[in-house]
C-alpha cells in the first residue's frame, strides 16, 4: 500500500477543505496519515481511516525556537512514516516541510494558499519569506496555486518551480453546501460578515458600514460570525448595544446564517488564496460584495453574482450596499442563482480533487 502524509497547521483547514481528496485517497488504495496538531476534527479524519500523527504547529507564531523545534520534530517524522509522498498545505507547512522534504529525496507537493501578509510588505522579513520559498518548492513535483496574483509573486521574485499549477482554490463541496431558497424581505434585509474578526479581513470596514447603513435603514440587520480578536472586544460590545450588529461568536456551521441573510459581505484585503467564505455563500446562492483584492474578487462576476469594491474603502462598501438594497427581490435572488452556477462551473471541488489524483497517480 502507498503511504501519503499530509501536513497542514489545524484540523479544520484539512477537515473543510480537503475531505473529499482525503477521501479520494483511501478510496484509490493509499494509507493517509495526517500530521497536525491534536485537535476535534481530528477524531472525523480518523473515523475516515487516518493516521493520525501529531506535531506541535503554531501557524502564525514567529518564535524561532519554536521553529526549530518543529523543524527537527518533522525530519524525524518524515524520516519514520516512509511516505510515498508528502502533501503540503498552509504556509509554514509548505515551508518548512517542503524544505525538509527537499532534503531528505521524499517527493512532496506543495499548496500555496495565500501568501500572507508578510509577502506584501517590503522589507526584511519578505526578504526572508522568499528565500525560504526558493528552497522549498526547488524539488517539488508540483506547486499548486489558488489565483494568478501568488504565481505571479513567485515569477516576479524569481521562485522557481519544476512544475506548477492552478487550481481553484480548495473548491467547495456543492452537495454539501446546498442552494438555499433565497429569504423574504418581511423581516428586514440581512447581511453577513463571516470571518476572523482582524483588520485584515475588513472587519472595520464592515462595523463602518453597518453603522451608517444601520443609521439610514433602520430595517437592515448586519450580523458577524468569527472568532475575535482582544482588538475589537470592546468596539463590537459597543456596536451590539448601539444595535448596529449581532455578533454570533465562533460558528461551526455558517449555513445555519446563510439562510437568514441576504447578501453576504466579505472586505478583505487579507492576502488570500480563494477566499472560502465566498465559495461557500455563492454556492448556498447568496449575492456577494467583496474587494478587489486577489482571491476575493474571483469568486465574483461584477454586477451579476454581486459587487466588486475597492479595498478599504467604507464608502465604497456603503455605496454598493445602498445599491443592494434598492435592487428588486428577483434581481437580489436571481444574483444568487447565477453565482450558484459559476461555484457549480469553475469552483467544484472534484476539480481540485482529480488536479491532485493527476499529480500523485
Amino acid at each position: 500500500m502507498k503511504k501519503l502524509l499530509l501536513l497542514a497547521n489545524q484540523d479544520y483547514a484539512l477537515y473543510n477543505f480537503h475531505f473529499e481528496q482525503i477521501q479520494r485517497f483511501i478510496t484509490e488504495g493509499y494509507e493517509v496519515a495526517i500530521c497536525l496538531p491534536y485537535a476535534p476534527k481530528v477524531e472525523f479524519l480518523k473515523k475516515a481511516g487516518c493516521v493520525f500523527i501529531p506535531v506541535d504547529i503554531d501557524g502564525r507564531g514567529k518564535n524561532p525556537f519554536k521553529d526549530y523545534i518543529l523543524i527537527y520534530s518533522l525530519t524525524k517524522i518524515f524520516k519514520n512514516y516512509h511516505s510515498d509522498r508528502i502533501l503540503l498545505y498552509t504556509t509554514k507547512s509548505c515551508i518548512y516541510g517542503g524544505i525538509i522534504a527537499s532534503k531528505l529525496k521524499i517527493p512532496y507537493i506543495l499548496n500555496v494558499s495565500g501568501l500572507g501578509t508578510a509577502t506584501g510588505e517590503n522589507g526584511l522579513f519578505q526578504k526572508l519569506m522568499v528565500f525560504l520559498y526558493r528552497i522549498a518548492v526547488k524539488n517539488a513535483d508540483c506547486v499548486f496555486f489558488q489565483n494568478k496574483e501568488n504565481q505571479e509573486f513567485f515569477h516576479n521574485y524569481n521562485i522557481k518551480c519544476i512544475k506548477e499549477r492552478i487550481i481553484p482554490g480548495s473548491g467547495v463541496n456543492v452537495e454539501h453546501w446546498k442552494y438555499l431558497e433565497y429569504p423574504s424581505e418581511k423581516n428586514g434585509i440581512h447581511f453577513l460578515f463571516a470571518s476572523r474578526l482582524i483588520k485584515q479581513k475588513g472587519i472595520e470596514e464592515y462595523l463602518e458600514t453597518a453603522r451608517i447603513i444601520k443609521s439610514k435603514y433602520p430595517n437592515t440587520h448586519f450580523h458577524i460570525c468569527g472568532a475575535c480578536s482582544s482588538n475589537y472586544r470592546h468596539i463590537l460590545k459597543q456596536y451590539e448595544n448601539q444595535e448596529f450588529i449581532e455578533y454570533h461568536g465562533i460558528v461551526q456551521d455558517t449555513s445555519t446564517y446563510l439562510k437568514i441573510v441576504h447578501c453576504l459581505i466579505h472586505p478583505s484585503f487579507y492576502p488570500e488564496g480563494i477566499s472560502n467564505v465566498c465559495l461557500e455563500a455563492a454556492s448556498s446562492g447568496r449575492p456577494i460584495i467583496t474587494t478587489d483584492n486577489p482571491g476575493c474578487r474571483d469568486t465574483v462576476n461584477d454586477f451579476e453574482t454581486g459587487f466588486i469594491v475597492k479595498e478599504r474603502s467604507p464608502k465604497s462598501f456603503v455605496r454598493e450596499v445602498e445599491h443592494f438594497l434598492h435592487l428588486p427581490w428577483e434581481q437580489k435572488r436571481d444574483m444568487g442563482i447565477r453565482g450558484r452556477k459559476k461555484v457549480e462551473i469553475e469552483y467544484n471541488r472534484e476539480i481540485v480533487t482529480a488536479a491532485y489524483m493527476e499529480e500523485i497517480s
